[in-house]
């Protein structure tokens, strides 16, 4: 896809600029972070997993529904992330939504959004992924009703497709899967309507006697889009051992370092395992990514138990993560003997960043938090049966082994 100039001709019945002054929207978003420091969030090696966050029983709309986990930068340098979920009950009304911070990469876990943006509306299932990006202007309806999902924002850049490389011209999300929504509009006079803008993390109102929703036509390549995440081409490895997370990345924001990724957005769906010889679950591992989960439906091939659909994981770069003793116990059972397998009814995701999280205090505190977590490895044995060789390790001659 790459980076290129962005914009798009909106084409209004009215102009957008016709509204009141910005103020201070009351009461005060406090969940909400753009610059991520010691005074808003802290740093933790520790793994984290919370629990599927119940929706409230009180109307909550989707702005009011948005908090954030964790991230790292800052809105006003334009560099870093930021990870949110949401739950939300109700239907925005009477007002609009407008980030000026970053891109938002929206992953609805339970109940379908129907959002109207500036140049369309788009109908967006569990299973699929919505991109706003940033400036644009949007409503969230719930036409299921309760509604709860996951959030990526992005600072200071914008999702694009991976490099393909070897693979070639063919694979993974393809750009024609792609959907971008056709002009809609509404006209009329809608006495105090409501702009909501979220800028540097706070949350400002404008009023204004008419939709923004009054575009008749547009035209360019800066647009909301979706994707629907069955129509991913994955790929396996299919002789032995096991791929690393990259080979399923689905959209990337690129930093200047070729192959470091500000955000990756991967995902783990259906498909065959044939690996022989293999420790097929994800290998234990630490590297400089860090890595936040969540699943959307069915269940993860890594966590036998403990991790369900619209619950969420994080595992900070260079702490050890892995596949949990039931996994592990029942992957070491099956020996060399396994054939091929089908991970079927599933569909699991990672967002994974260079940049280091720094994790909010509500998420730490969160009644929803697993501070249990750490026992899925604890049960962990060792099935190292020795080396054939003699005691006094004599079959070694400087660090080289004896020919025989």
């Amino acid at each position: 896809m790459g980076i290129f100039s962005l914009c798009s001709w909106l084409y209004r019945i009215k102009p957008s600029v016709t509204h009141e002054p910005f103020r201070p929207r009351l009461p005060r978003h406090e969940k909400l972070v753009s610059e991520f420091d010691q005074s808003n969030s802290s740093a933790t090696p520790t793994q984290l997993r919370w629990k599927p966050v119940e929706i409230p029983e009180t109307p909550t709309d989707f702005i009011d529904g948005l908090y954030t986990i964790c991230g790292a930068g800052s809105s006003y340098l334009r560099h870093g992330y930021a990870i949110h979920m949401y739950t939300a009950n109700k239907s925005m009304e009477n007002c609009a939504f407008c980030n000026a911070d970053g891109d938002f990469l929206i992953v609805p876990q339970q109940g379908r959004l129907w959002i109207t943006t500036e140049c369309g509306r788009l109908q967006v299932s569990p299973g699929e992924i919505v991109i706003l990006p940033q400036g644009f202007r949007f409503s969230v309806d719930l036409p299921d009703g309760p509604s709860r999902g996951y959030v990526a924002e992005i600072f200071g850049t914008h999702l694009q497709l991976p490099d393909l490389g070897p693979i070639g011209a063919n694979g993974l999300a393809a750009p024609r899967d792609f959907l971008v929504p056709v002009a809609w509009y509404e006209d009329g006079s809608r006495p105090g309507y409501a702009i909501v803008q979220k800028y540097g993390g706070e949350l400002f109102t404008a009023k204004q006697d008419f939709s923004p929703f009054n575009v008749v036509a547009w035209h360019g390549n800066y647009v909301p889009y979706k994707y629907d995440l069955s129509k991913f081409c994955p790929y396996n490895t299919v002789l032995i051992d096991h791929s690393d997370p990259s080979i399923n990345t689905v959209l990337t924001a690129p930093t200047d370092k070729p192959g470091v990724a500000l955000l990756d957005f991967v995902i783990f769906p259906p498909r065959w395992l044939v690996a022989e010889h293999t420790f097929r679950p994800p290998y234990y591992h630490r590297n400089c990514m860090s890595e936040f989960m969540g699943l959307i439906t069915g269940g993860y091939e890594a966590k036998a138990d403990g991790f369900h659909p619209g619950g969420a994981s994080l595992h900070s770069c260079m702490t050890p993560h892995g596949p949990d003793t039931k996994t592990y116990e029942a992957t070491i059972a099956l020996g060399n003997e396994a054939g091929p397998h089908k991970i079927a009814d599933t569909m699991a995701f990672m967002f994974e960043s260079c940049l280091i999280p720094r994790v909010c205090p509500w998420a730490l505190e969160s009644p929803f938090m697993d501070h249990d977590y750490y026992q899925c490895w604890i049960g962990l044995t060792s099935h190292f049966s020795g080396l054939s060789m003699k005691a006094d390790n004599s079959d070694f001659q400087n660090g080289k082994p004896v020919e025989r």
